[in-house]
């Protein structure tokens, strides 16, 4: 282990300056209407950037903001857009930087994780990846102190993504957040429909109604969905909408869904 991980889409997916970005995430936040309750043990959220899934990735984050001080550790696992990997690349990097400060990984906990034969250091699959870095500003925001353990997924099954889930599965210390989007350039229409659908899997913890063309983060998302079901847990939707209801045209939309697991 050794060094930080720099920004990558700091003032592209997010701005850069700490307190419009710090600004940006308490406006997102502030604005969920937060239900009575205990916070989940895992959540899937969005990752594209916070003009257009912010107010989605806000509804997932405000459901731990009740736990604030419990959660000191957050397993972090989404799709690898830009390198080709079998199974899942953790990180050799002693922390993440944002512009909010540095979030430190457990190592610890990534040398559990390399107990099995799925899981490899591969710092080249996270250099450019933004699907995890945009998670970090809201846990910043909303928890008090606490470490990633971060992962990245090629190709692999759901039950070896259960499988890693399960090893770092730990108490009400530790929080598992899944980052993806849902449908990608659709028209309006089709993009609904498909997220519906996607939304039923979920809420069903079905992972092998989890097509292709579903979730970019479809391999975790079948992960967690195996893993909820063994842990007895139940999948609610908090939010669902896609960028033609933010900030985009309906021509062609990308899907965003903020789900809780308790």
């Amino acid at each position: 282990m050794g060094g930080t991980r720099a920004a990558a889409v700091s003032g592209m997916f997010y701005p850069a300056d700490a307190g419009e970005l710090g600004q940006s995430v308490r406006r997102y936040l502030a604005a969920v209407t937060r239900e009575e309750g205990p916070a989940p043990k895992a959540l899937i959220a969005p990752h594209a950037g916070y003009v257009y899934s912010g107010p989605i990735a806000a509804a997932a984050y405000a459901s731990i903001a009740c736990a604030s001080e419990r959660i000191t550790r957050v397993v972090l696992i989404g799709p690898c857009h830009r390198v080709a990997i079998q199974g899942f690349a953790a990180v050799g990097w002693d922390s993440f930087a944002t512009p909010l400060g540095d979030v430190p990984v457990d190592a610890s906990a990534v040398e559990k994780a390399l107990t099995l034969p799925t899981v490899q250091i591969l710092d080249s699959a996270h250099h450019q990846e933004h699907c995890l870095e945009v998670q970090l500003p809201f846990l910043q925001s909303v928890l008090t102190d606490f470490a990633i353990v971060p992962f990245v997924a090629g190709e692999a099954t759901a039950e070896e993504t259960a499988e890693l889930l399960d090893l770092l599965w730990g108490g009400p210390e530790t929080l598992i957040v899944v980052s993806s989007d849902l449908s990608h350039y659709h028209d309006y229409d089709t993009a609904r429909r498909l997220d519906g659908a996607t939304t039923e899997a979920i809420e069903g913890l079905e992972p092998e109604a989890i097509g292709h063309d579903h979730a970019c983060g479809r391999v975790p998302i079948r992960g967690i969905l195996l893993a909820a079901g063994r842990h007895g847990l139940t999948a609610k939707t908090l939010d669902l909408r896609n960028s033609g209801d933010t900030a985009g045209s309906r021509h062609e939309v990308v899907g965003y869904g903020a789900y809780a697991f308790a």
